[in-house]
């Protein structure tokens, strides 16, 4: 199954090669197929990115009322997540099914012809940063460099993203942080990889940045809308706490 992907996928590639003539302009084509055939699924992920920041707040509260009772606080996350229809993994699985095609490209690349180029720009999407660096120098590979800088750049920019609209200071450190490390790996992974990965996932996460600019803001507006309606709109409850009665003094006789 994993040869017949990536033999289809070389088809694909080699096929759009012949038609535009170039291999980096055919990385980049296939690249919009790929995120065009999983707008729906992004779209989702969109939807339920937005669902969670709207949600958050209540979810810190549950979880700071009930911090010493994780039986009672996982009931209560339950109830919260059954009835917003709200499911927590519900924006990974876009990034889970680009996963075997990032893996699948890595090897692709690895069998295109030395001379495949990016209009000249990039002389060899075969070679990666760390070779091109060996043979030309630093001077000589900067548009490589600064391929693999994007790589990193554009794995934190939307996490960065995110906690422009989240609550929780905390949470947007520790974020923050995530963010910072997982760049830091994708550069030094990048490094050694043909650059023509790196081409599909710049351009991939590019378009996803894009995607989230223009529509994640107006999906999180729309929930936080829905939300302010449903709690003017919800039965407001009244807990009542009786007295106990104390017993009437009775009267000597």
């Amino acid at each position: 199954m994993w040869e017949w992907f990536i033999g289809f996928l070389t088809t694909i590639l080699e096929g759009l090669q012949h038609i535009c003539g170039d291999w980096g302009l055919a990385i980049i084509i296939l690249t919009f197929i790929i995120r065009l055939i999983l707008t729906p699924l992004t779209l989702k992920s969109t939807r339920s990115s937005a669902q969670m920041q709207v949600l958050q707040p209540k979810l810190l509260e549950i979880q700071e009322t009930y911090a010493n009772d994780p039986v009672r606080q996982q009931e209560e996350l339950r109830k919260i997540y059954s009835e917003h229809k709200f499911n927590p993994l519900g924006g990974c699985l876009p990034m889970l099914l680009q996963m075997p095609i990032f893996f699948a490209l890595f090897t692709v690349l690895k069998q295109v012809p030395t001379e495949a180029h990016f209009y000249g720009i990039l002389p060899s999407l075969a070679d990666s940063v760390a070779q091109v660096v060996a043979t030309a120098g630093f001077a000589g590979a900067w548009v490589y460099i600064l391929l693999d800088l994007l790589f990193g750049g554009l794995t934190f920019l939307p996490m960065w993203m995110n906690t422009r609209n989240s609550t929780a200071g905390q949470q947007q450190s520790q974020t923050l942080i995530m963010g910072v490390v997982m760049a830091g790996m994708m550069v030094w992974f990048g490094w050694s990889v043909p650059v023509g990965v790196l081409l599909y996932y710049n351009t991939s996460a590019a378009w996803g940045v894009i995607q989230t600019q223009f529509i994640t803001n107006r999906v999180l507006e729309k929930y936080k809308k829905e939300e302010a309606e449903r709690l003017a709109n919800a039965p407001v409850q009244v807990h009542v706490v009786r007295k106990e009665q104390k017993p009437r003094p009775r009267k000597k006789k």
